[in-house]
């Protein structure tokens, strides 16, 4: 929260492009060159590959770096458990999947000296982080900096602040993300959550499937949705910190923590393709209809985890992003729909166009497989009138969890105080207006 760190934060610099083999040295000279192991590493450092895929996975799909560090991840005492607090893992077994639609508001302000990993809340998910299948659904509040170190050997966390900035202190270097941004750990990888403002507030996506990677274009074409130039890497940045340093593993479900005697944020130089990014939401290209109909959110798709079944992803990352509305005798927001895939939304800013009130930034509604979802009555009312010119849609930035599996709850999400009762009444007053001829 110090002016020192935001400064930091806003003069930091990076590498672009997503998927591509990047390669950073803090100090010259601390890449070897020519080959990964040399039998001395460059300066005294310590040769180590982080795999974020099997050896053997086809290369277009191989993710792994070579870091170069001042001590190994092997030098570190015994992980003991600690608690979870109200972090909860796949399966999820304590409640029954609801067919319900459901909406809350946003997480109570947390207790003073919340950090991001004491304030990490999970609504629920799918399938099982053992079996490296499905997501959870988290939100997080905080009011601290981090002091202890954490990484997620389930799954990788993809992270969308709502409120306050963040400075994340990566093995791979220092990543700015603000509101409207978001930011990807890679499985596995160690970080530190440094607060920019008084506190934050946001969603987090934990993906034990397949890696996020960037959907097919398929007849689109070769442009357009996330551009891949406009994914950001850290350049290599490391602590040479000496002195107990707390870190926090999170491992098939629980927390386990040790005390080093060294900062793991100690990686002077590295190149692969597992590493962490940022993205700005507002860079994304939407592509639309401009003609009729409204297009299916697949087409607003960021992000996507593949499954073994073609074109039914694990999770997708979808953003609503600003847009022109164009199409000729059609009714523009998103139609009612019945679907196989599970939605959870989430409002970063602004308002969404599909729900008038109610659903609020740092709020969130699930709606689970084949639970009948669309526009409130407000909505449907004002847009089945509406004078159809063109309009930009710019007043809100909304985005979607998608998974093909059902989102069950945790016990804390289904009894949370800030569920909201009776979502089921905006969409009631939908009148009749059937009239058959005669």
């Amino acid at each position: 929260m110090s002016g020192d760190a935001r400064k930091t934060a806003e003069g930091l610099s990076y590498m672009t492009g997503f998927g591509n083999e990047h390669a950073s040295e803090a100090v010259p000279g601390a890449l070897p060159e020519g080959r990964n192991s040399p039998q001395r590493a460059p300066l005294g450092l310590y040769a180590e590959q982080l795999s974020g895929s099997a050896f053997t996975e086809p290369r277009a799909h191989n993710r792994r770096s070579w870091l170069y560090r001042i001590r190994p991840s092997a030098a570190h005492p015994a992980f003991v458990r600690t608690g979870n607090g109200a972090i909860r893992t796949a399966p999820f077994t304590e409640t029954v999947p609801d067919p319900n639609r459901l909406r809350w508001n946003p997480l109570p302000e947390p207790p003073a000296g919340t950090d991001f990993l004491a304030g990490l809340w999970t609504l629920g998910g799918n399938g099982d982080a053992t079996q490296r299948a499905g997501i959870a659904v988290h939100l997080y509040h905080a009011n601290a900096s981090m002091e202890r170190v954490f990484s997620d050997a389930d799954g990788e966390l993809l992270l969308v602040p709502e409120r306050g900035g963040l400075l994340l202190h990566t093995e791979f270097g220092r990543l700015h993300v603000e509101p409207a941004q978001v930011a990807l750990i890679p499985r596995g990888v160690r970080f530190r959550v440094e607060l920019l403002d008084e506190s934050a507030r946001g969603y987090v996506c934990e993906n034990y499937g397949a890696p996020f990677q960037l959907p097919d274009l398929g007849p689109i074409g070769a442009n357009g949705l996330a551009n891949p130039r406009d994914f950001q890497a850290p350049v290599a940045a490391y602590e040479d910190v000496e002195g107990p340093v707390e870190v926090v593993n999170k491992y098939c479900g629980n927390l386990w923590t040790a005390t080093y005697d060294h900062s793991p944020l100690d990686v002077v130089a590295w190149h692969g393709n597992h590493v962490p990014y940022i993205y700005d939401l507002r860079r994304f290209n939407v592509i639309g209809s401009i003609s009729y109909d409204h297009p299916d959110p697949s087409i607003f798709t960021v992000l996507t985890s593949p499954s073994d079944t073609p074109g039914l992803a694990g999770a997708d990352f979808v953003v609503f992003a600003p847009r022109w509305l164009v199409g000729e005798d059609t009714f523009r927001p998103p139609y009612f729909h019945r679907n196989v895939m599970s939605e959870y939304m989430g409002l970063i800013e602004g308002a969404y166009d599909a729900k008038a009130e109610g659903f609020v930034p740092g709020g969130g509604s699930l709606h689970n497989m084949m639970s009948a979802h669309g526009p409130d009555r407000e909505t449907f009312d004002k847009a089945s009138a509406a004078e159809l010119e063109p309009h930009k849609v710019d007043d809100g930035l909304a985005f979607m969890f998608e998974t093909r599996w059902p989102i069950a709850l945790t016990p804390h999400a289904e009894g949370a105080d800030h569920l909201q009762q009776g979502y089921d009444g905006v969409w009631e007053g939908l009148e009749r207006h059937f009239r058959p001829s005669h």
